[in-house]
């Protein structure tokens, strides 16, 4: 078994890691700065991914609750849930964009000042969506201020995530990297339960007529408060000391994207792969969940909605929890329990789901499998790229992982459902995501803390 080092007794690799170009040890703590800088940097990935996902999550909720009648008016409330589902898939659309962009400039200017433009840039979207006029208001032009601000969302949502994972993991050690990746993380649960929470209050605060009137413009109007206290944090932390060393050597690329398509290739569809099944089970047991529980079990907005929070306050322990025991076990071990488990309980819960008292621990459980898939993905994808593009190639993984699982799954979801009138199709669709993402653990590297892809490493082989 591996030893909390990622290693045998005898100091071997663990079982099923593949050889790599040898390169230098990651740092000591002491080299990277103390430990107060490292939880400060967990401070800054947590805060701020959970600022952003707060402000995505709010998007995705009034999506499934609000927004085809607000902006999508029609006859049959399914169409008009699909429509704005679509506005919803534009945000996974547009984060390759900001992938592509950031992602560059992450490795080419650093990581700190990025961060802090992709905060601002979803922020200041967020807000604008909450002064929106409806449809019955302006018209046409409503739902098309709403596709473009999405798609602004979509933009900083793409430059975030690979900068808040390299913001804590390369201020920690080998052998702790699954745990302090896990920061960034935690932002789409915690930024989900802040989102659904509030948007809770306000249901049961108001009534019908005022929530939809103008209650639900608060939820995004909050984004403001939010956004200021996290770009408070991140502008009082320091670079991280692996692009200080990369910047120091002169080591910085000129054409990360290029490099990386040339050179990373099978890292990067590894990565891709990796990342569908958690994305597709996600946006089953945390967003559609919402329209299946009130448009064909009759369940209300709030009940729906608290099963979603309930889910995610598990998951905020859960995927820190589930970072540390790759550390200990192997990030492909735990990340494939989760696909395992992900598949056959989207079947199990489509069999079960009735009520509140059924879909509550379904979603539960669905978001267990969630977390167990979620916790090690930080460190897995990123430790497939070497620190010269690492920001660039996680951050290309990450945001067309989306589109292929996140952007499509609620579209699909909600026309199969329609077309089918069962959901053992959505289930048979979760499963299919969830081998790819299997078929994304084999192909990808086992490097975990044998060799640290460093800022001297040669460009890793597959």
């Amino acid at each position: 078994m591996p030893t909390p080092t990622g290693k045998t007794p005898d100091g071997s690799p663990p079982t099923g890691s593949t050889p790599v170009a040898p390169g230098p040890q990651h740092p000591p703590a002491a080299a990277q700065g103390d430990r107060r800088s490292l939880y400060k940097a967990f401070a800054a990935s947590l805060s701020g991914t959970s600022l952003e996902w707060y402000d995505f999550a709010v998007y995705s909720s009034a999506a499934a609750l609000v927004f085809g009648d607000l902006f999508f008016p029609g006859s049959d409330p399914l169409t008009g849930t699909l429509q704005a589902f679509a506005t919803y898939a534009v945000g996974y659309v547009a984060r390759p964009l900001g992938g592509i962009f950031f992602g560059r400039l992450g490795d080419v200017i650093g990581r700190k000042r990025v961060l802090v433009a992709t905060l601002l840039l979803i922020g200041v979207a967020t807000f604008f969506i909450g002064l929106l006029p409806t449809h019955a208001q302006a018209g046409a032009i409503a739902p098309t201020l709403l596709v473009f601000l999405r798609f602004v969302q979509g933009v900083g949502v793409g430059g975030e995530w690979g900068g808040a994972v390299l913001l804590s993991s390369e201020f920690s050690q080998a052998g702790q990297r699954g745990f302090w990746a896990s920061a960034a993380q935690v932002g789409p649960p915690l930024g989900t339960l802040m989102a659904n929470g509030v948007l809770a209050v306000l249901a049961g605060a108001l009534s019908e007529d005022a929530f939809l009137s103008w209650g639900w413009r608060v939820a995004f109007l909050l984004s403001a408060v939010l956004v200021g206290f996290g770009l408070l944090i991140r502008t009082k932390l320091e670079e991280t000391p692996v692009f200080k060393e990369l910047e120091a050597r002169g080591d910085r690329p000129t054409a990360p994207v290029t490099e990386v398509l040339r050179t990373q290739g099978r890292g990067l569809v590894a990565a891709i792969l990796a990342r569908v099944g958690p994305d597709v089970l996600y946006a089953m047991f945390a967003v559609f969940v919402l329209t299946y529980a009130t448009q064909e079990l009759d369940m209300s907005r709030g009940q729906a909605v608290t099963a979603v929070l309930v889910g995610s306050a598990f998951q905020v322990g859960l995927i820190p929890l589930s970072g540390w025991l790759s550390d200990r076990y192997g990030r492909r071990l735990i990340y494939g329990i989760g696909a395992v488990g992900g598949a056959v309980w989207s079947v199990v819960f489509f069999a079960i789901a009735s009520s509140l008292a059924t879909v509550l621990p379904g979603v539960v459980i669905g978001l267990v499998f969630h977390s167990l898939m979620y916790g090690p993905q930080a460190a897995f994808v990123s430790e497939q790229f070497t620190a010269r593009l690492r920001y660039t190639g996680s951050s290309l993984a990450y945001t067309f992982a989306g589109v292929i699982g996140g952007a499509l799954a609620p579209l699909a979801f909600t026309y199969f459902l329609a077309k089918a009138g069962t959901g053992y199709v959505i289930a048979a669709y979760i499963v299919v995501a969830c081998v790819v993402t299997l078929v994304g653990l084999r192909l990808g590297r086992a490097v975990q803390d044998d060799v640290e892809a460093g800022p001297q490493d040669a460009v890793a082989t597959a």
